[in-house]
Formats: C-alpha cells, sequence, structure tokens
C-alpha cells in the first residue's frame, strides 16, 4: 500500500507538523508529487519515529490517504 498525502491540505499539514514538532524545517518538508514516502523516511528520522508512527501522526492530524 502506498502513501498519499492530499496535496490540497499540505500548507495546512506542514503547519500543524511544524506547530507540533518544531525542529521540523520547510525544507524537511518540501511536498514534491510522487517522492511522500521519501520525504517522511526522512522526516521519521530527523523525528525518531517509525513508519507507523508517523503514518498515524499525520492520519491523526487528517490528511492520509492510501491507494492499492
Amino acid at each position: 500500500m502506498e502513501l498519499i498525502i492530499k496535496k490540497r491540505n499540505w500548507t495546512e499539514l506542514k503547519a500543524k507538523l511544524r506547530i507540533k514538532y518544531p525542529q521540523l524545517t520547510e525544507n524537511d518538508l518540501q511536498h514534491n508529487e510522487g517522492k511522500e514516502e521519501t520525504m517522511l523516511r526522512m522526516v521519521e528520522y530527523k523525528l525518531r519515529k517509525t513508519k507507523k508512527e508517523m503514518r498515524e501522526i499525520i492520519s491523526k492530524i487528517g490528511y492520509l490517504t492510501s491507494e492499492t
């Protein structure tokens, strides 16, 4: 299952993540279509979170969909 972050709300999601995790920078959260997994791996590493934890964080904020 591939992770898809809804781009239409990316600015709001990014702001919420930066409030919750002030150590994240604008560069950490650059959204490039099709590169969501790569970005999230870098953010996971920086926050010391697992892939599952990161998906839960984004899902709770309400911006996560998945495609098979």
